[in-house]
């Protein structure tokens, strides 16, 4: 019986030595994927959604009077990154387009007649990105940010959820990124700087190896300190660089 006991004892001290991995600790995607909160239960919100949806619905949105500007809409779509962290997506610009060729940008473009914001921006993940989602996908709306080329843009919050596929169409996009929110949680962000055109603080974000330059930098800024951090911060007041004005 001694024996026996001492055999079961030093089994004890091996598994606390080498504990079997934890259903947790699976690396498949979709595992990983619902672990931080990407994935949409039936008759339920997802921890992580839940949360952006209450923050940006308490948020009271500034809008711009478009007077002779153009309404836009930008998509800030949310979805896990390749290793599974909350990530957004990010393009660049294809180089035959007519204007910002190469640039980097949200998916975005400017409304139809008729059009809403969030109907704009998730018929632009559609077109530029190959992203298919419906309204219920919508989580909330930014402040309105007037551009020096005389856009009026409506940042738009989407949930593209752990299924997203990016498939850029080469037409409008060069390539797509899913860039981790941990990105915009650096101490360096956002960068701000004074140029001689402008009495505004021109913003800039530092990304994928440059820096990603207003109104991009405003509303990803905008978007981690209302959508994240349940903050009321303003952006229509920083600047674009010049070579953004035209």
């Amino acid at each position: 019986m001694a024996v026996r006991g001492a055999r079961r004892e030093t089994a004890r001290r091996a598994r606390r030595r080498h504990p079997p991995p934890p259903a947790v600790a699976r690396t498949r995607r979709g595992d990983r994927a619902a672990r931080l909160g990407w994935h949409r239960s039936a008759g339920a919100l997802a921890p992580r959604e839940r949360l952006l949806r209450g923050h940006l619905a308490r948020f009271e949105r500034h809008t711009h009077a478009r007077e002779d500007l153009r309404a836009a809409a930008v998509a800030l779509a949310l979805l896990p990154g390749d290793d599974g962290a909350p990530s957004f997506v990010l393009t660049r610009r294809a180089a035959k387009l007519s204007a910002h060729q190469g640039q980097w940008a949200l998916p975005g473009g400017r409304l139809d007649p008729g059009e809403t914001p969030a109907g704009a921006a998730l018929r632009e993940l559609r077109e530029e990105v190959g992203l298919e989602l419906d309204g219920d996908a919508v989580l909330g709306l930014l402040d309105d940010y007037p551009t020096r080329s005389g856009y009026c843009i409506t940042p738009v919050v989407v949930w593209a959820g752990a299924a997203a596929a990016l498939v850029p169409n080469p037409d409008e996009v060069a390539s797509a990124y899913r860039v981790p929110l941990a990105e915009l949680e650096r101490p360096d962000v956002p960068r701000l700087r004074q140029i001689p055109e402008s009495d505004r603080p021109v913003i800039s974000i530092p990304l994928l190896g440059t820096h990603i330059h207003a109104p991009t930098a405003a509303i990803l800024f905008q978007l981690r300190e209302v959508a994240l951090r349940g903050l009321d911060s303003r952006v229509a007041h920083y600047e674009q660089p010049v070579f953004a004005w035209r």
